[in-house]
């Protein structure tokens, strides 16, 4: 075979795994037994056919290749923690990687199959439906108030009064300021028990104070 006809033959094989694993990522999103399916099996054909044809492959691979798809079928049907999906597709990639040769040249073509695919799939992502098995492999979880979690608030409230310092700053520390214990921190300086200190910065729970008498020999000069 001519140098053409290996690049040819190259290309049709970074297509067909291309769409290959489009498919496969379009099923793990949506849940079906759909077009993603049979796009799957005709892009799998091709390549797999195109790879005995050449006497490149054996049932080693190919039991490899059939295994892992097993191993996601299940996942998808069977309320499991995602492991055999895990395993399904590591059991693909290495059988893909080993009917391409399992050498460098193999890695890269299977690298741009698989952003080729990724970067297709991203695009139409959010107009799919999602299944379960999908909802496991990404965390769609929000840190909303109503699942109890609060932002830090900014009490701006709290610039420019003075309070006095309860705990040591190291920088870190408390004080009482407006008869309220404040967690503060100092603008660098130790800071013992009792030094009165003002508020100079709040940036949403971050209180930053300064010792008075700073402060006032500052506004003198």
């Amino acid at each position: 075979m001519d140098g053409m006809g290996l690049v040819s033959t190259s290309v049709l094989q970074v297509l067909m795994l291309a769409v290959f694993f489009f498919a496969l990522f379009l099923e793990i999103k949506t849940g079906g037994m759909g077009a993603g399916v049979l796009l799957g099996l005709v892009a799998a054909g091709v390549f797999w056919g195109s790879q005995y044809v050449r006497g490149l492959i054996d049932l080693y691979q190919v039991g490899l290749f059939l295994g892992g798809i097993l191993c996601i079928l299940i996942e998808l049907l069977l309320p499991t923690v995602g492991l055999l999906a895990g395993l399904g597709v590591a059991m693909l990639l290495y059988s893909v990687l080993l009917a391409l040769g399992g050498d460098m040249s193999a890695v890269v073509a299977m690298a741009i199959a698989l952003l080729v695919s990724v970067i297709a799939f991203i695009l139409i992502a959010k107009r799919l439906p999602t299944s379960r098995l999908w909802a496991k492999v990404v965390l769609k979880d929000e840190s909303t108030s109503a699942r109890g979690f609060v932002s830090a608030t900014e009490d701006t409230s709290l610039l420019g009064k003075r309070g006095r310092v309860k705990t040591e700053l190291r920088p870190s520390g408390t004080a009482e300021i407006d008869g309220k214990l404040v967690d503060v921190v100092s603008e660098g300086a130790f800071l013992p028990v009792g030094t009165e200190v003002v508020v100079r910065e709040v940036h949403g729970s971050r209180v930053v104070v300064r010792q008075v008498e700073q402060v006032d020999s500052k506004q003198v000069k």
